[in-house]
């Protein structure tokens, strides 16, 4: 996907809202600002929106001295999803089909995206996470069935810190031994890097490895040797979130994509409403006038 003009606003509010995690100094915030608005004025909107977020926030945390403006909030996630854990596990443990649950709960937890939605509060993710079965879900559940039965190995590309913790769930299921988790190269907006998944205690589940980028998306061309290598390989990916989509839905391969349908670009994009809990498959036309249905369904 290419950067809109829509994205600009959403590029700006990022920046001040990042510099306020960060300081209380308006002098501070004001010059961020400056600054992203002259960025914005000369963007080149062919590249993909988390390219041009790269920029941005590399020069976000140029200014204000801050490697992970997002480090406080983040944890506060990690340790919200964490406890939730508990409660989900044993709703996992009564259902009929604990691979469809444990990815609704997944796909639930993309919620947890302060690059699009901005301020979400604890209480919302609660809520979202206890009330998933009543949630909407769009896309070819069993491809994405059989797809897992025959996959040797699955690449799992995480999104945001806390949800990295439910992500947990929908791992077990897919069996971790063939599992391997990939996560940012460093902190971008509230992503999941190394350090939120050792946080959440995913290095005792699973293989966890940094795609060498700190963009808000997996841009292959600025990843690392060794995870290009991985995703080359990989019989399966398993993608979440919107930025990994932006930047992989015209890659060819094995790809599955689970995320919340948060952007009115991406809305539109893929032909489904603000709201829906997508499962996309990269080999599948963009699902258009797809039924929304339920995610047991």
């Amino acid at each position: 996907m290419k950067t809109h003009l829509d994205c600009i606003p959403c590029f700006l509010r990022q920046s001040l809202e990042a510099a306020r995690h960060v300081t209380n100094d308006h002098g501070v915030h004001e010059q961020i600002v400056r600054d992203v608005l002259r960025m914005t004025a000369e963007l080149d909107l062919s590249l993909s929106p988390p390219l041009t977020g790269q920029v941005i926030h590399r020069r976000l945390r140029e200014l204000t001295g801050e490697k992970d403006p997002y480090r406080v909030v983040k944890s506060r996630f990690n340790r919200l999803a964490m406890m939730m854990l508990p409660e989900l596990i044993a709703d996992l443990k009564k259902t009929p089909d604990p691979l469809v649950t444990a990815a609704k709960f997944a796909i639930v937890a993309n919620v947890i995206d302060l690059g699009v939605i901005g301020a979400v509060s604890e209480a919302q993710v609660l809520s979202a996470l206890r009330e998933s079965s009543r949630q909407s879900f769009c896309g070819d559940w069993s491809e994405f069935r059989d797809e897992v039965a025959v996959a040797k190995s699955i690449l799992y590309l995480a999104d945001n810190a806390g949800e990295i913790a439910i992500d947990r769930l929908l791992i077990q299921e897919l069996g971790p031994e063939r599992v391997t988790l990939a996560v940012r190269g460093s902190a971008v907006i509230n992503d999941a890097t190394l350090a939120d998944a050792r946080e959440v205690g995913m290095h005792d589940l699973v293989e966890v490895i940094s795609n060498g980028s700190d963009a808000p998306g997996t841009v292959l061309d600025d990843c690392s040797d060794s995870f290009r290598e991985r995703f080359r390989q990989a019989d399966m990916i398993v993608a979440k979130g919107q930025g990994n989509f932006e930047t992989l839905s015209e890659i060819d391969g094995n790809i599955f994509f689970l995320f919340k349908v948060k952007c009115p670009l991406i809305a539109d994009h893929v032909g489904l409403p603000l709201g829906t809990h997508a499962l996309l498959s990269a080999k599948q036309p963009i699902p258009g006038t797809m039924a929304v249905t339920s995610i047991g369904n």
